[in-house]
């Protein structure tokens, strides 16, 4: 048992997972709480798939969905390190679709008014959901209406296309706001994916496996789950108003059994929490693990201070109506939520700890200062239904010596 926590006191994060399970909201979870990297606490439980009760195996395998972001940041900031970009480049200068960006300010979905853009797209705007790209899920404009309408959609929405067709589709589309004057979850990182493919002469998931994922080890952790694994993978799950767990991705007939032809850098990863916990490894150790530098020290704090204009917080500058973290007292940096302000944030942590979450409720965040990190996985949809995440944090914290 790691010193940095209270065994008896780690018992309430035991607790809580029961809890979801035994109460139907949650159909499993499985979590690891580690101190500078070793293990304090893993526990799992639950079903990997209700119809049939199969038990959640300690190898499950999951769909991480926007976990996949910060994986996708590193392997384009990778680039960012060779000297092969810098943040201020137009996006239009590798994908030249984008360029002369419209912003849109009025009309309807199928006849939009726009205007030029007052201000230069950005690689830094892609990386820090500044871009003024959207989602279609969001529901809450017309821009959210044109991308559903173009069948624009991330991972999480079922994407056709590949990712050179759907980037170069997508960058025809108008701009919710000038890039760089607020802050919108985005397509974005799909668009770092395809800047990687175009930067590098690879295919995404070859490059994050050859520069990411094989270096870490993480070798259940791709864009689909490999043959003669899937008895590991777990079945998806939705609320609905008939059904509080309603079966919207079974595990033997899911999409993630086959290669797709759209690699989401935004959604498209599945993993299981030990391979991820290898990727939270490198980030507490200073982008290092095993003798493998990932990322550089310094690049990685760069990435993981609040990069929004003026030390703003998502609450001040955030347009969507979703986003996988409570947005008052934090920030955004480089593929990371960034926490500037516990008190204002309503919840336990440390300034500078640094996070993300996926569309079926996964969470992990690593906190340098305490050197702890947490990875917790389940497959529930929408993840903002319960208050898991931030139920989370109070029985971990507590739990600190």
């Amino acid at each position: 048992m790691s010193s940095g926590f209270d065994k008896g006191r780690l018992q309430r994060v035991v607790d809580l997972c029961d809890r979801y399970v035994t109460d139907g909201k949650f159909p499993c979870a499985q979590v690891q709480i580690a101190h500078r990297g070793s293990v304090a606490l893993r526990h799992t439980v639950g079903s990997a798939d209700l119809e049939s009760g199969a038990s959640l195996r300690e190898d499950a395998i999951f769909r991480i969905y926007s976990m996949t972001k910060p994986i996708t940041s590193i392997g384009l900031m990778q680039l960012y390190e060779k000297g092969l970009l810098i943040l201020e480049d137009p996006v239009a200068k590798y994908i030249p679709a984008f360029a002369d960006p419209q912003v849109l300010v009025g009309g309807s979905y199928l006849n939009p008014v726009t205007r030029p853009a007052q201000t230069e797209l950005t690689i830094r705007d892609m990386l820090l959901h500044t871009s003024g790209l959207t989602y279609g899920f969001h529901y809450s404009n017309n821009l959210d209406k044109m991308y559903r309408y173009k069948k624009i959609a991330g991972a999480a929405e079922g994407a056709d296309g590949t990712l050179e067709d759907k980037i170069n589709e997508l960058a025809t589309l108008p701009l919710l706001f000038d890039p760089g004057t607020a802050w919108n979850y985005s397509m974005s990182t799909d668009v770092c994916g395809r800047l990687i493919e175009v930067i590098s002469g690879k295919g995404l998931d070859e490059y994050l496996e050859e520069h990411v994922l094989r270096p870490l080890g993480m070798n259940d952790t791709g864009f689909y789950v490999k043959e003669g694994e899937t008895d590991r993978f777990t079945s998806n799950y939705a609320i609905t108003p008939k059904d509080p767990l309603m079966l919207i991705d079974p595990a033997g007939e899911s999409p993630y059994l086959t290669q797709p032809l759209f690699l989401s850098g935004g959604g498209g990863l599945v993993s299981t929490i030990d391979d991820y916990q290898r990727f939270v490894d490198m980030l507490l150790n200073g982008g290092e693990l095993d003798g493998n530098r990932i990322i550089g020290r310094h690049t990685l704090d760069f990435m993981t201070l609040n990069h929004l204009p003026g030390g703003a917080t998502l609450n001040d500058l955030g347009q969507s109506t979703f986003t996988e973290t409570a947005m008052e007292g934090m920030g955004f940096g480089l593929g990371f939520s960034v926490l500037v302000n516990p008190a204002a944030n309503a919840a336990l942590g440390s300034v500078g700890e640094f996070a993300w979450g996926g569309a079926a409720s996964t969470r992990f965040w690593v906190d340098p200062l305490e050197e702890i990190t947490c990875v917790f996985m389940t497959q529930f949809m929408p993840s903002s239904h319960y208050p898991i995440r931030r139920e989370l944090k109070a029985v971990v914290y507590q739990a600190l010596k």
